[in-house]
C-alpha cells in the first residue's frame, strides 16, 4: 500500500503493522471481515500475510479454557489461520464489581491459554495481553506484568503466578490506553520511546455521542479543522498519528470510515499541534482501567 494512503510502524520485534486499525469481537464485525477477505484479497491479488490483522478477547470470555474457545471462533468467524495479534479487550469479565479479586484470576487464565495457543502456532506472530493497568503487547508470553505510576516515576512490577515470580523488563510489544487532547498520556508516552514500545491509543475522537462530545465539538478543534477544510475527527486522528501513536477509530458510517484513513496526505503545523495539547485536561471518556482489581 502506498505511504499516501497508511501509514506502518515496526514493532520491536520486528513485525509491521499498519498505524490505524478497527477488529474487535465485541464490536460483532468478525464475520464481515472474513466475508470480505475472502473475496476481496484475491479480487486485489492479495495474500493473507499482506495485511495485518487484530482481534480481541471480549470480556464475556475472559477466564481459563473461555479465552482458547473465543480465538479459535474469532479464526473461524475471520475465515482466518492465524492473527498477527490478539488482545484482551478489558482487564475486567463481564458482570462483575470493578473491584472484585477475581478479575486477576481470570486474566491469568487467559494468559495461560494464550500462553498454549501460541506454543501451538506455526506462525510466527505474537499475542498481547491486557494487563491489571494498560493493554501490554509482549514479545514473550512468560506472566502478566503492570505497569503503574508512582511519584510520578514510571516502574515495571511483577505478577506472582503459583509462587514464582516472573520478571520482564524490556520485551513489551505494545502499550494501549485512552489518549487525546483531552487526556494526553505524556510520562507513558515518554516511557514507551524510551524503551521501543509502540504506544496505542484508543478512545482518539472522545465519546460515540456525538452531541455530547466536548472533544470533537471543541471549539479549538472546529478551527483548526476548518483551516485544513477537513472533518474535527480527521484532525484528532492526524494528532495522534503524526507523533507515531497508532490509533483504533470505530465507526459503522462509510463516510466516516473513508474520512478517518484519508490523513496521510497533509500534517499539521507544529503550532497545530500545541494548540491542541493545550487541551489537556485529565477527562477520561471511557472506563478508566485502573480502577479494576
Amino acid at each position: 500500500m502506498s505511504d499516501k494512503k497508511m501509514k506502518f510502524i515496526t514493532l520491536n520485534s520486528g513485525h509491521i503493522m499498519p498505524v490505524i486499525g478497527y477488529t474487535a469481537s465485541v464490536y460483532r464485525n468478525e464475520d464481515y471481515i472474513g466475508q470480505c477477505l475472502k473475496s476481496l484479497l484475491p479480487k486485489y491479488g492479495l495474500q493473507r500475510s499482506d495485511i495485518f490483522i487484530t482481534s480481541k478477547l471480549g470480556p464475556k470470555d475472559q477466564g481459563r479454557g473461555k479465552c482458547r474457545t473465543a480465538f479459535l471462533q474469532s479464526l473461524q468467524r475471520l475465515q482466518c489461520d492465524y492473527l498477527d495479534l490478539y488482545l484482551i479487550h478489558w482487564p475486567g469479565a463481564q458482570g462483575m464489581q470493578p473491584q472484585d479479586p477475581r478479575h486477576r484470576d481470570l486474566r491469568v487464565g487467559s494468559w495461560n491459554d494464550m500462553v498454549e495457543l501460541q506454543k501451538e502456532d506455526n506462525h510466527d506472530h505474537t499475542f498481547t495481553c491486557w494487563s491489571s493497568k494498560w493493554t501490554v503487547g509482549l514479545k514473550l508470553l512468560l506472566g502478566p506484568v503492570y505497569i503503574h505510576i508512582h511519584d510520578s516515576k514510571l516502574r515495571l512490577c511483577t505478577r506472582y503466578i503459583h509462587g514464582g515470580t516472573i520478571l520482564i523488563l524490556f520485551d513489551f510489544l505494545l502499550l494501549k490506553i485512552e489518549h487525546h487532547p483531552h487526556l494526553i498520556q505524556k510520562s507513558l508516552i515518554e516511557f514507551c520511546k524510551e524503551k521501543e514500545i509502540h504506544f496505542q491509543a484508543y478512545s482518539s475522537l472522545g465519546t460515540s455521542n456525538v452531541t455530547e462530545n466536548k472533544l470533537l465539538n471543541n471549539p479549538v478543534v472546529k478551527s483548526i479543522a476548518d483551516t485544513k477544510s477537513k472533518s474535527t475527527a480527521q484532525i484528532l486522528l492526524k494528532w495522534a498519528v503524526q507523533q507515531d501513536i497508532g490509533v483504533l477509530p470505530k465507526s459503522t458510517n462509510p463516510q466516516h470510515i473513508h474520512e478517518n484513513i484519508d490523513i496521510f496526505t497533509w500534517t499539521l503545523t507544529e503550532d497545530e499541534i500545541k494548540t491542541l495539547n493545550s487541551l489537556e485536561h485529565g477527562y477520561h471518556y471511557c472506563w478508566n482501567p485502573e480502577h479494576v482489581t
